[in-house]
């Protein structure tokens, strides 16, 4: 019988790894929203607005709050809404009624409308890429942005059984079908900067849309915003498992643990 997988140690200097704790819903929410008992599904009730919800607990960096659409509905125009807000969510009395552009005026709030020719912002004397898959993106298992290192797997939706099957749906090829459509998995994290800020990322699919927002404040809590906003009717929280350190004191993430390949290091 094969041995158990032993822990590898810590590179010495480096910050011990923790796995982030799971993504849940947070108690406060828009009046139209039902949270089920686990805290992981949101559902819009009623009407088409008033469906803002937030991380149960900060986001810690380069942890991705993770939804999956789970049910559409027909009759209404517009899509659901992903972001950061630096505003403690239990502080919001009454919830803003829409994200964009209620939340977002209260300040200190960063939240775009869900689309693959996504807003980004260049960095400082380079031009704005247009957005496209990159070249080999199904060949890496992993996503990378910045430092960070994400198993792509449960990034993707599954239009039909099969692993990356939603991007390689020539539907989703050809926007036929929507980065909002069900069962599409949209996520939002943020990456610490070496100038002490950071940049909010928006995840479509197991795609990086790239920086849709720089200078967020680090030094203060960062909650995930999700609006179940018109078309979108209920998500639901995704689990990942990231396996090794996101950020340590070093320029590379470090493995701690077997399950981690630490050949496709950088």
């Amino acid at each position: 019988m094969a041995a158990a997988p032993q822990p590898v140690p810590a590179p010495a200097g480096s910050t011990p790894y923790r796995e982030p704790p799971p993504t849940r819903f947070h108690e406060v929410h828009g009046v139209n929203i039902r949270v089920d008992q686990s805290g992981t599904r949101a559902t819009r009730v009623e009407s088409f607005a008033n469906g803002l919800c937030f991380s149960r607990e900060p986001l810690a960096p380069g942890q991705v709050f993770l939804v999956e659409i789970e049910e559409k509905e027909l009759g209404w125009c517009g899509h659901l809404r992903l972001g950061l807000t630096a505003l403690d969510p239990g502080s919001l009395t009454p919830v803003p009624e829409y994200s964009l552009p209620d939340l977002v005026s209260l300040g200190r709030s960063w939240v775009f409308a869900i689309t693959r020719h996504h807003n980004r912002v260049a960095a400082e004397g380079q031009e704005e890429e247009p957005p496209g898959r990159p070249p080999g993106l199904l060949d890496d298992p992993y996503l990378h942005i910045e430092q960070l290192r994400i198993p792509r797997d449960r990034l993707v939706g599954r239009s039909r059984p099969g692993r990356y099957s939603h991007l390689l749906d020539q539907l989703y090829e050809l926007n036929v079908l929507p980065p909002t459509a069900r069962r599409s998995r949209l996520g939002v994290l943020f990456c610490p900067r070496p100038d002490g800020t950071a940049d909010m990322h928006i995840l479509i699919n197991g795609e990086d849309m790239g920086p849709s927002a720089r200078g967020l404040p680090t030094t203060q809590p960062l909650y995930a915003v999700v609006d179940v906003f018109a078309s979108t009717k209920s998500v639901r929280l995704v689990q990942l498992e990231y396996g090794c350190s996101a950020f340590s004191s070093d320029p590379v993430p470090h493995c701690h643990s077997e399950k981690c390949d630490t050949s496709a290091r950088h």
